[in-house]
């Protein structure tokens, strides 16, 4: 019995040296093969790194309003007579967009004139006697007086006909009127809104930092969701008082809208151009990956060993401001090493690159 398990022991410990011996024979032959096969170059697109000018901006978020823009209200109540635009009209500053009724106030104008009139005749008739020294001074005071008053009360006549009328503050264009002919209106009734949509501001903020880089006349962009265009303007007005709950500053900018294509209250997108810069290393932001152990490029150079051949070198670098695709490479890049632009993630360390633009110059050392 004893001998029986020693032999099947024996058998068991032949059979898994035999796959043990085979497993670490295949393993290498593998390897051996694998080694010996050469690694194929990878084609990739790359950039020069080359020192330019900078023009850094600061971008925010914000709303287009109209230079000029009101809701055109009554100062009296009344019944509308006549409505004399319509929707979207262009309208000329002092032209008469609305009139209430105002007979009872034409008839009061009429006779204010009237008693006008009269005290002016007996003004004249009172300064010839008083020349002729018939009548007295104090007589030709009250008489001047009366006079006085009669004119006071024409104005005031005429100022309660001017209410009752909606005159055009501005030229503008205007939109859709909210009364009916007929309908009564009282103090304060929206009647329409007035926009100048010929020239057009933007209003926006920014961070308390950028405070001291600001000043009036910067230029700016303003662009639109659902417009490729961009809408030059200027810096017009920076609010003095920071605000202490968000540290935000209130900015204003015009812009020309010689289109129309601004409408008020759009999301606009700004940008406000800062000081130009020289001699700053620029790379487009799809050429840098990020990692957990940092930001980095691959940068292609000649092999040590083989000039003939190309490789890739993972080089980590500092980066600083990003602007319209573009980011600012602050150190661990020089001017005009050829950086890949495109397709890293099939890269590594020491790769074999070919470069896949024909144009493209030798690459650095």
């Amino acid at each position: 019995m004893a001998k029986r398990f020693i032999i099947v022991i024996l058998l068991l410990s032949l059979v898994g040296g035999g796959l043990i011996g085979f497993n670490l024979f295949r393993d290498r032959m593998i390897a051996q093969f694998l080694a010996d096969r050469p690694v194929a170059a990878l084609p990739v697109e790359t950039v020069v790194a080359e020192t330019s000018t900078w023009q850094p901006s600061l971008s925010a978020i914000g709303t287009v309003n109209a230079a000029q823009g009101v809701e055109l209200t009554v100062e009296a109540a009344g019944i509308v007579r006549e409505i004399g635009f319509a929707a979207n009209d262009d309208v000329q500053a002092g032209q008469t967009l609305l009139q209430l009724d105002d007979e009872m106030q034409q008839a009061d104008l009429t006779a204010a004139r009237s008693q006008l009139d009269l005290e002016r005749a007996t003004l004249a008739r009172e300064q010839e006697l008083q020349s002729r020294g018939v009548a007295s001074d104090a007589r030709l005071d009250q008489t001047r007086a009366a006079f006085d008053a009669a004119t006071a009360q024409l104005a005031r006549g005429e100022a309660v006909i001017a209410q009752r009328r909606l005159i055009a503050p501005f030229d503008g264009t205007i939109g859709l009127p909210r009364v009916d002919r007929g309908a009564y209106v009282s103090p304060g009734t929206i009647i329409a809104t007035l926009q100048d949509l010929d020239t057009m501001r933007v209003d926006f903020s920014l961070p308390e930092q950028a405070l001291p880089a600001l000043y009036i006349g910067q230029r700016l962009h303003v662009r639109i969701d659902g417009d490729t265009r961009e809408f030059d303007g200027e810096i017009t007005g920076i609010d003095p008082r920071i605000d202490p709950g968000s540290r935000m500053v209130a900015i204003r900018g015009n812009v020309d809208n010689p289109d129309r294509a601004l409408t008020p209250g759009q999301f606009a997108r700004i940008r406000v151009d800062l000081l130009q810069e020289d001699g700053v290393i620029t790379l487009p932001q799809t050429a840098v990956t990020t990692s957990l152990y940092g930001d980095f490029v691959y940068v292609v150079r000649e092999r040590e060993e083989d000039a003939d051949t190309l490789e890739v070198r993972q080089v980590f670098v500092t980066l600083g401001r990003r602007d319209n695709g573009r980011i600012e490479v602050v150190e661990g890049l020089s001017a005009g090493e050829h950086v890949v632009s495109s397709g890293q993630n099939r890269l590594s360390n020491r790769a074999p690159v070919t470069l896949a633009d024909s144009q493209a110059p030798e690459a650095t050392r």
